[in-house]
């Protein structure tokens, strides 16, 4: 029952990568439903509520989950959680621990620092997720880097299509909002993300599910290079006919 909450979860929450799951195999969904159920409440963490002292201690509650699934605790009964540490192994919850620690950005309003630190974010967020859910699905070492790779420019094509929600947030998530500035990490996103793809042979095809969820990357960072004003106007999807034919060929083929 945990695990049809997680799926429920994900079909509410995060329907793109809902989706990008369902085109996994059986066994893969049961590691990815309950990882991405996590995603999706640590990502809402900050947002829930108007006070930064309680979008802190909701994701504090999820750095104490990660903590006891390092421990090889008993997992605290949720509906999440306990999925979660079966899903999960006790080595990985350090890199679910980045995660949260990185969504602390989204209680605040501050800019980021500077490039290094809008690509750790991204790299916290989008490819420790792919990291633990491709090691999880048995992923070899010699594969982080691509994994990483993709998920690199997988994140930043979410986070392009986040801009407009943020901005209307009070957030300033772009270092540099001029096109030359979005077009110039679209570009980087865009090549980081064909460099891991080139490398999708390190990547077993047990463990290709959990990129699955990058499936739109490509599209959306090529429109944001090409015309980046559909940053700000929230318009880098592309039509439903394109985005559903594409999910069919990553299933079919298991590769992006």
């Amino acid at each position: 029952m945990s695990f049809q909450a997680c799926a429920e979860l994900v079909e509410r929450g995060d329907p793109d990568r809902f989706m990008a799951t369902m085109a996994a195999s059986p066994e893969a969904r049961t590691v990815l439903f309950p990882l991405y159920a996590f995603n999706l409440e640590v990502a809402r963490a900050p947002w829930v509520a108007s006070e930064p002292m309680i979008a802190e201690m909701r994701l504090q509650f999820w750095r104490d989950v990660a903590e006891e699934i390092g421990q090889g605790k008993q997992p605290r009964a949720h509906e999440v959680v306990e999925p979660l540490a079966q899903a999960v192994q006790p080595e990985n919850a350090a890199l679910l621990d980045d995660l949260i620690a990185a969504r602390r950005w989204d209680i605040y309003r501050d800019a980021f620092e500077d490039e290094a630190h809008f690509d750790r974010y991204i790299d916290a967020t989008a490819g420790n997720l792919a990291w633990v859910a491709a090691r999880a699905l048995g992923a070899a070492a010699e594969a982080e880097t691509a994994v990483r790779d993709m998920a690199w420019g997988g994140g930043v094509a979410g986070f392009l299509r986040a801009v407009p929600e943020l901005e209307t947030r009070s957030r300033v998530p772009l270092l540099d909002g001029r096109p030359e500035g979005v077009k110039a990490l679209a570009e980087r996103a865009l090549a980081r993300f064909r460099q891991g793809k080139a490398a999708q042979a390190d990547i077993s095809a047990a463990a290709r599910p959990a990129l699955f969820a990058f499936w739109q990357a490509e599209p959306i960072l090529k429109a944001a290079r090409s015309n980046p004003r559909r940053v700000a106007d929230g318009a880098l999807d592309a039509s439903e006919f394109s985005r559903r034919a594409r999910l069919l060929l990553v299933s079919m083929t298991g590769r992006l």
